[in-house]
């Protein structure tokens, strides 16, 4: 069993009022921290991913603002206090300030990570 608190997790991505905390927490998963300021969208830095989408899923909640996610079958807001699953499949729009906590698996997450890192 373990446990995490956002300040112990290492900073992957930085830069813009975005921070993306992440670390594998065993059993193949990780967990991140991640802070979008208003109007981030993550849809350039996605370029280049199959479907220019990120295609890993995640398990999280969000703690502040809301999102929009862009998906193949439409859009779809998220806000604080909802539990949530996105689907491979999607690109996040901050449409207020925002923080989530998430689960992802960590090999897929880590594509995906590794991509982003390499648009800087």
């Amino acid at each position: 069993m373990k446990a995490v608190a956002r300040q112990d997790v290492p900073v992957v991505i930085e830069g813009d009022g975005v921070e993306v905390r992440l670390l594998e927490i065993g059993g193949g998963m990780s967990t991140s921290f991640i802070r979008l300021p208003q109007g981030a969208d993550l849809g350039p830095a996605l370029k280049g991913l199959p479907d220019d989408q990120c295609q890993c899923p995640h398990w999280g909640y969000m703690l502040k603002g809301r999102l929009q996610m862009r998906t193949p079958d439409g859009d779809k807001i998220y806000e604080a206090g909802q539990a949530v699953y996105w689907a491979p499949g999607h690109v996040p729009v901050a449409l207020e300030d925002s923080e989530y906590v998430d689960f992802s698996p960590t090999d897929e997450f880590n594509q995906v990570i590794s991509h982003i890192q390499s648009q800087g």
